[in-house]
Parts: C-alpha cells; sequence; structure tokens
C-alpha cells in the first residue's frame, strides 16, 4: 500500500509538516512501522511562472522544506519509495548537486558521502530501536548513491 502525501506552494511556503506527521505517526504506533517500508511518496505541486527552468530541487523554499523534513524525521528513507525515485529526489533535495542532460543529476562528491553516511548512522540507529534487521537496508541505501559498504564497517557501529 503505497501512501502519498500531496505538498502544495501553500504547505511548502509556510513550512508546513502537518500532513506528513498525520500520516507517520499512526505508522508508528504498535511497532507497525517495518510492513510500510519504501511505501511514501511525496507529490509535490509547487506551481510556478511557465518560463520559470529550475528543477524542484533547484528552488530554494522547497529544498528548506526538505531540511525541515529531514530534520523532523531523519529515518524518512525507510519510507521513501526507492523504486518510484523518492530516495534519489530525496537526496537532491540536501545535497548540494548539477544537472546534466545526459547524465542527469551530479551530486557533489564530498557533500554525498556526508548525506549518505549520515542516513547510515541516524537509521542504524533507529532501525535497531524499531527491531528491524538494518544492515541489508543500509548496503542498499548506500548502493542507490553509489557507495559499497563493506561488512567490517557495520561490525565498527554495531
Amino acid at each position: 500500500m503505497t501512501f502519498n502525501i500531496a505538498l502544495d506552494n501553500q504547505k511548502i511556503d509556510r513550512l508546513d509538516l502537518t500532513d506528513v506527521h498525520n500520516t507517520i505517526v499512526p505508522l508508528l504506533e504498535n511497532n507497525r512501522i517495518a510492513s510500510y517500508e519504501q511505501q511514501l511518496r511525496l507529490k509535490i505541486d509547487y506551481q510556478r511562472d511557465a518560463t520559470d527552468p529550475r528543477e524542484l530541487s533547484e528552488i530554494p523554499t522547497i529544498r528548506l522544506w526538505h531540511v525541515r523534513l529531514d530534520a523532523a524525521y531523519p529515518w524518512l528513507p525507510f519510507l521513501l519509495d526507492w523504486k518510484a525515485g523518492e530516495l534519489a529526489r530525496y537526496g537532491a533535495m540536501l545535497v548540494p548537486h548539477q544537472f546534466n542532460r545526459s547524465e542527469g543529476i551530479i551530486f557533489n562528491p564530498e557533500a554525498l558521502e556526508i548525506f549518505v553516511m549520515n542516513k547510515i548512522f541516524v537509521l542504524s540507529d533507529w532501525l535497531r530501536q524499531q527491531e528491524i534487521t538494518p544492515q541489508l537496508r543500509l548496503k542498499s541505501l548506500a548502493q542507490s548513491f553509489g557507495y559499497d559498504i563493506d561488512d567490517a564497517f557495520f561490525e565498527m557501529i554495531y
């Protein structure tokens, strides 16, 4: 079951996380969160001038909304629908990057590494608190951004 959270100009401009909160909090009750892994989509309908050539991740207000979201729910990548591109878009909102017509998003390598490692640490702790086995999930997250995490690394942090 996929969950969609609709975001419009008003919600984004006001940095309003109410719909996210109202969707996520019930999932945390009774240890049911594991059954909602990778099922959340953020549907952004941000109206702007037709001549505005920017991608959504290049609009400062949208990026700021995502920074607030990440501060409130740093483990959110667990819920995002990776197959629908939600994880990559989430990363693009938080990590400096450039667009290339032939290669797509090109992340700043150092910023991407910091972002990925931050998510590895945050999710490692959070997943264990939720009694969810973290290692394969975290390796998959890292791989989706082009990183390969050695098993020895996980031995260090557990």
